[in-house]
């Protein structure tokens, strides 16, 4: 029987190298797409190409029996708009369009579930939310529009679709949220939380979210409970933010964190700090100063996952604790202290 064929874009990041994982141990064919990205199995096929150039993406979908969505620059400054509208957006609009050349089955979007975040607090809210109405970052904006396309598309060509909303993923091998932690730790800078810490925050470990992606896959098709559907993947745990990094660091043999620092007082250095990078030209290095982040830390943003659960049978496997655990002991393998 010839295996189903797949392919995932922006394959070679964090989460698309455990997508890629996960979809070769469940069988597949798989085929990366990404730009620059560095191939690390000999068994799938990797594709260097801009996820913006349109031609190209439709013609290495051909073939393809499912595409994964996953191409994205999560970046939540103010500065390189442009940049970030091209790949998340109109990326998005580029693998739409190889679908419907195609008739390719399936799409799964890895979105983000900052699309239905205003800046308020959110406490086990649930898919009924509507997209945010207030624009904050131009990722955060992109995503909506991306993950609305992605939906409006469903079912009007061949294609059944759905969107995997995941929050703050975490694990071994992370290359954006570990290593700021770690940053900043090693720079003093973890002493004291911002605000308060009464307010929850959801985590994903690594392994869940993937678990999630391929039950979601294997059960979308056009007519399924899936189709057009969106679905926020956490581990289910809330818990307030500086809880959690203090629980990362600890593990590490780091003191707790004692100290507070107020809200505007963080929310303006965060400011300047924006100001001052958008003046220089804009970088994509952020180590969680932004305005966007700075509110993430004082506000309810947790999610019910039951509707997953309820549609394709996905509940997380690994434990907040656990995959803590096993994050830190990959850092301490590698010989990677604070």
């Amino acid at each position: 029987m010839n295996k189903k064929r797949i392919l995932v874009t922006g394959g070679c990041g964090f989460i698309g190298h455990n997508l890629v994982d996960g979809f070769c141990d469940a069988g597949f064919d798989v085929t990366v797409l990404d730009f620059g990205g560095k191939p690390f199995r000999d068994d799938v096929t990797f594709i260097d190409i801009d996820i913006r150039d349109k031609q190209k993406v439709i013609d290495v979908c051909a073939g393809m029996d499912t595409v994964i969505h996953n191409a994205s620059i999560v970046h939540t400054k103010a500065s390189l708009q442009d940049v970030v509208w091209a790949v998340n957006h109109r990326g998005t609009l580029n693998i739409i369009e190889a679908c419907r050349t195609h008739k390719i089955p399936k799409l799964v979007y890895i979105s983000s579930a900052s699309v239905v975040y205003e800046g308020e607090d959110i406490a086990n809210g649930d898919e009924t939310l509507p997209y945010s109405s207030v624009s904050q970052a131009a990722y955060a904006d992109s995503k909506i529009q991306a993950e609305k396309d992605v939906l409006a598309f469903s079912g009007t060509a061949d294609t059944a679709c759905c969107a995997i909303r995941p929050h703050v993923v975490f694990g071994p091998e992370d290359n954006r949220f570990v290593p700021a932690i770690l940053e900043k730790a090693r720079a003093g800078q973890l002493k004291r939380a911002v605000g308060n810490r009464d307010k929850l925050s959801d985590f994903t470990y690594i392994s869940n979210l993937i678990d999630a992606v391929v039950a979601a896959e294997g059960h979308l098709g056009l007519h399924t409970p899936l189709e057009g559907q969106a679905y926020f993947i956490t581990n289910g745990e809330p818990i307030a933010f500086f809880d959690f990094v203090e629980k990362f660091i600890m593990k590490m043999g780091q003191p707790a964190i004692t100290g507070k620092v107020p809200y505007w007082l963080a929310y303006s250095v965060a400011s300047l700090v924006e100001g001052w990078d958008t003046l220089k030209g804009g970088s994509f290095k952020e180590g969680g100063m932004t305005r966007f982040s700075i509110k993430y830390m004082v506000t309810h943003h947790y999610y019910s996952i039951a509707k997953a659960y309820d549609d394709f049978g996905w509940k997380p496997k690994v434990t907040l604790e656990e995959g803590i655990k096993l994050t830190v002991d990959n850092l301490s393998a590698k010989g990677i202290t604070i």
